[in-house]
């Protein structure tokens, strides 16, 4: 298994999980560690009630990534992952990816899977995956 995700998703945890209701708690993190150009970068986002002030985070001048995990510590509603092409004009939306309740229920049981994703012209490859976790207080 890889070390990003060591620790988390035993058997027992995801069904426990998936039997109760969806619930964050005040140290519930989305980690997603994307890959471009060779260099690799771990990010975390916590529940927000406002999507609007999440700022995407420049890759390499090449793309942007933003994370936005709508809820409050006691509700996920739903997560959103946005990539885009840094262009010279502006950043183009490249790829949207939407999980909403249940699929974004608790810690241990939401994974994202490898996402690839390519610039126009000069296919350049950003991959991500993220994961919902509970980190220790």
């Amino acid at each position: 298994m890889d070390p990003f995700f060591a620790g988390y998703g035993s058997l027992v945890t995801m069904i426990t999980a998936l039997l109760l209701p969806p619930a964050a708690s005040a140290n519930t993190v989305l980690r997603c560690r994307v890959e471009q150009g060779g260099s690799t970068r771990v990010l975390e986002s916590t529940p927000t009630a406002d999507p609007y002030q999440v700022r995407a985070i420049d890759i390499n001048g090449r793309f942007r990534f933003k994370a936005v995990m709508v809820g409050d510590a006691a509700h996920i509603d739903y997560i959103k992952l946005y990539v885009y092409d840094q262009s010279a004009r502006q950043p183009r939306l490249l790829h949207e990816a939407r999980y909403t309740t249940p699929l974004a229920a608790t810690p241990a049981t939401f994974q994202t899977g490898i996402n690839y994703v390519y610039a126009p012209y000069l296919e350049r490859e950003l991959q991500y995956q993220c994961m919902l976790m509970e980190l220790a207080p």
